[in-house]
């Protein structure tokens, strides 16, 4: 299995040029799955760095997500103001 391919025998995503496709669920899973194995140990240091690299480029994605998730509704409360701002001048 190349760097590229979507999973590893692990169950976790292979690279991080695929973060870029997951789903905030998605990220949000495998950062899970990530994290439980992280605090179970047992992991090779190489293997522990690796993980903890990955659970890092989860979490950054996750909060991409939510970033956005954010700008849209400070959009959307913006455009209900500005028409409630105007219903109430046409009142």
């Amino acid at each position: 299995m190349t760097a590229d391919s979507p999973a590893t025998s692990n169950g976790l995503s292979a690279s991080t040029s695929d973060l870029s496709a997951l789903s905030y669920e998605q990220a949000r899973d495998e950062l899970v799955q990530v994290v439980a194995r992280l605090e179970a140990g047992g992991e090779p240091l190489e293997a522990s760095l690796a993980l903890w690299e990955r659970g890092e480029a989860l979490a950054a994605r996750c909060q991409e997500w939510l970033d956005g998730a954010r700008q849209k509704l400070d959009a959307a409360r913006t455009d209900a103001g500005t028409t409630s701002t105007t219903d109430l001048d046409d009142e």
